[in-house]
């Protein structure tokens, strides 16, 4: 009898202290999100702070141009404000590909700036190929825009981003356009660091003034696709991406209290899905220690 009793009391001290570890020391519980594929980083440190199919290759949409405004930005010797003669060739594309539009008109001169704000606020294709246009080497344009989609694969390379390839300037892919949520957080973060890039992705709306053909002037209205910027505080940033293939994505950086988290999400259901996503992941993450 006495061994009974002792067998049963150790086992039922056994299952308490299982009991009251696991209490102890169960971690939180990750929001259930609609994206196939998520990462979030804490900026200054680096540390993940979560992960979903972090390193499986997908469709990115526009995130890509991300990656656009960063090997601009990182030419030598930029000169911001630069102008480039919007080119028919610009338009037509936007027509052929159905594709976002900054409604840049043929014969305007903007700047390199401009064009920054006309590709990441409402994710202007046609800014996108007239950046491509201008900064890529070649004598012809076709050439041009090869040796400047070269460039994002070599700084891709460069960042470590092991798991991304780029066919176009814009994610409008010829089925080889691809990256990770931690490849593209990974972009994310260092393009941040740039202050003209950090400026152009948190900012809301802009108007600039334009020459326009004749010499006169015109003004350009943009708003930024990037819904978090009005919707969360804290939000710093910095892309959205959407397509048949790539369903909806966002990059995205938020800060408070000091700290900055930066992430991806791909392959969302939605928009409104999209957001609610991010909102979720941020809220929990930011809640953590």
């Amino acid at each position: 009898m006495r061994s009974a009793v002792t067998v049963t009391l150790t086992a039922s001290a056994v299952l308490a202290g299982g009991l009251f570890a696991g209490q102890a020391y169960a971690a939180p519980v990750d929001p259930t999100v609609t994206a196939l594929g998520g990462f979030i980083m804490n900026d200054g440190t680096g540390t993940t702070v979560y992960g979903k199919a972090a390193d499986t290759r997908r469709s990115t949409g526009s995130t890509t141009k991300i990656m656009t405004a960063k090997v601009v930005l990182a030419q030598k010797g930029l000169n911001l404000d630069a102008k480039v003669t919007v080119d028919k060739a610009y338009s037509d594309y936007i027509v052929a590909k159905n594709a976002s539009s900054a409604r840049l008109i043929v014969g305007d001169k903007v700047t390199v700036r401009q064009l920054l704000y006309g590709l990441m606020l409402p994710s202007g294709c046609d800014a996108a190929y007239a950046l491509a246009d201008k900064f890529g080497t070649g004598s012809t344009r076709a050439a041009r825009v090869k040796s400047f989609i070269g460039k994002m694969n070599a700084e891709a390379k460069n960042l470590g981003m092991k798991n991304t390839h780029f066919d176009s300037f814009d994610g409008i892919s010829n089925g080889q356009n691809y990256s990770t949520p931690r490849d593209l957080t990974k972009l994310a973060s260092s393009a941040m660091k740039n202050t003209t890039f950090r400026t152009v992705v948190g900012t809301k709306t802009t108007t600039q003034k334009v020459t326009t053909k004749s010499g006169g002037y015109r003004y350009m209205s943009w708003t930024n696709t990037n819904r978090l910027l009005s919707e969360y505080s804290g939000t710093i940033g910095v892309k959205t991406g959407s397509g048949p293939q790539a369903k909806y994505c966002l990059v995205f950086a938020a800060t408070r209290n000091g700290r900055t988290l930066i992430g991806t999400v791909l392959a969302s259901s939605s928009e409104a899905n999209r957001t609610a996503d991010v909102k979720k992941l941020l809220d929990h993450n930011f809640k953590k220690k």
